[in-house]
């Protein structure tokens, strides 16, 4: 359920990537394009975290872990996190996204 949230999400065009994630695709020569195209491929959330928050009197928030192929079979690393800023309109913004290889 969450995997489709995202993606219709991505869909929309419902998302950011921040500075590291921009930083990290820079650095490995992807594409935001390359990134889309990944979550959309992708059959499964791999881990699901929580952010460490200051003062311990906050849980954070979940960061879900999607690997997925290109059209171009590059692998890409995604991690992410569902913004919700009210209850009709919400995004997902791309804290890391880099290149794990080519197969």
């Amino acid at each position: 359920m969450v995997l489709s949230k995202i993606k219709r999400l991505i869909l929309k065009g419902d998302y950011r990537f921040t500075d590291k994630a921009d930083a990290e695709m820079e650095a490995t020569g992807i594409t935001k394009d390359d990134v889309v195209e990944a979550i959309l491929n992708a059959y499964r959330i791999d881990k699901v975290m929580r952010t460490i928050s200051p003062g311990k009197t906050h849980k954070g928030e979940k960061v879900y872990v999607i690997r997925g192929f290109t059209y171009d079979k590059m692998y890409i690393y995604t991690k992410g996190t569902i913004k919700i800023v009210d209850r009709d309109k919400n995004f997902y913004r791309l804290i890391s996204a880099k290149r794990e290889g080519i197969f």
